[in-house]
């Protein structure tokens, strides 16, 4: 089978590697028919994660079908269209069972090993361990289009921002980043009853696409940014500020934007320290929120998308073929100046 195979900083290649094959009782063979790139796939060529080797293959998103199944899976059966998630979970160890499937320790101790500790997604067949406790069956009505971006981004934003952060009916809420996680978030504030929900970014297309996906108010990053939210919100400031980019200046703003007693929830990966003014903080009983996924949300986002809720498929804005993979590396890398939020990639 053919796959993107890195080999080391700023090197991959698509190119014939070894079949994927069931290996354990749990496992299933998936293929794969639609794929996606994250962020982290970028910082992996970037050489910030060491734990990628020479050899991996990328990518942590899926949709497509069971080619064969392992002696002990139980839950599905070959022929059926399945979601494969960013996390893996064994569904058995302590973490697991606190619903904190992203630190399953069966697995390795983090459940987001696809692309990572084992290979990924991003190749024509794909070995899925614990298939049972990891998998999701894809209705009929919800086209792989919409349901790609149920594997990480969408579950991200929701899960990290929106539940982490307590949004409730009639809260305020600012968005820091609209990039795919933070439309995410825009995207599911609904879900809660957000009276307002104000995007700030520097870029105007990610803004008008925020506006499009249910924020209220849109504010480009300036001089002004604070101010500006502070007068949407009756000088008050929001009760949930979502930091949703990962850098210093994104996360001390989200901590600008908020209102005594609100929350900071952090969505963004943050590659170096964070600087915050606690001696403001503490004394405004905000609460600081962030971690990794856990995809635990994905049932209800189904549910959400089959119904029209939410229309997921928004998020897809440039298409390519796996022979295009390279291409779609370089939209996605650039992404401001080709007007891109995810890419979709099918055979």
């Amino acid at each position: 089978m053919k796959a993107l195979v890195y080999h080391g900083p700023g090197r991959k290649a698509w190119e014939d590697v070894p079949d994927a094959t069931v290996a354990e009782p749990t496992d299933v063979v998936v293929k794969v028919e639609t794929t996606t790139i994250c962020g982290t796939d970028l910082h992996i060529l970037q050489g910030d994660v060491a734990a990628v080797t020479d050899g991996r293959i990328l990518g942590h998103e899926a949709v497509g079908t069971i080619t064969a199944v392992g002696d002990a899976v139980r839950g599905f059966s070959v022929g059926d269209r399945v979601l494969v998630p960013a996390i893996t979970k064994c569904g058995r160890c302590e973490y697991c069972q606190r619903g904190m499937p992203s630190h399953c320790q069966t697995v390795g101790g983090i459940g987001w090993i696809f692309g990572h500790l084992i290979d990924g997604t991003q190749a024509e067949y794909v070995r899925v361990p614990y298939a049972d406790t990891s998998l999701y069956l894809v209705p009929p009505e919800v086209t792989d289009e919409q349901a790609i971006f149920l594997a990480d981004s969408l579950p991200t934003g929701y899960e990290v921002g929106v539940l982490a952060g307590g949004v409730r009916p009639g809260h305020t809420v600012a968005v820091v980043g609209a990039g795919a996680v933070g439309l995410s978030a825009v995207l599911t504030t609904g879900l809660w009853g957000a009276s307002k929900v104000i995007a700030i970014d520097s870029n105007k297309f990610r803004l008008e696409k925020a506006l499009e996906f249910g924020a209220t108010d849109a504010i480009e990053v300036g001089p002004g940014t604070v101010s500006d939210v502070v007068g949407l919100t009756d000088g008050l400031g929001v009760d949930v500020a979502i930091e949703a980019v990962g850098y210093p200046e994104t996360l001390l703003t989200a901590a600008s934007l908020v209102r005594p007693g609100g929350t900071i929830a952090n969505v963004g990966v943050h590659g170096t320290p964070v600087e915050l003014p606690m001696q403001d903080m503490w004394i405004a009983n905000v609460t600081l929120t962030m971690g990794l996924v856990d995809t635990v949300s994905i049932p209800t986002l189904l549910k959400m998308v089959a119904s029209g809720r939410i229309p997921a498929e928004k998020m897809g804005t440039h298409s390519f073929t796996f022979d295009q993979i390279d291409e779609a590396y370089d939209v996605f890398a650039n992404a401001a100046a080709n007007l891109a939020l995810k890419v979709v990639i099918t055979p």
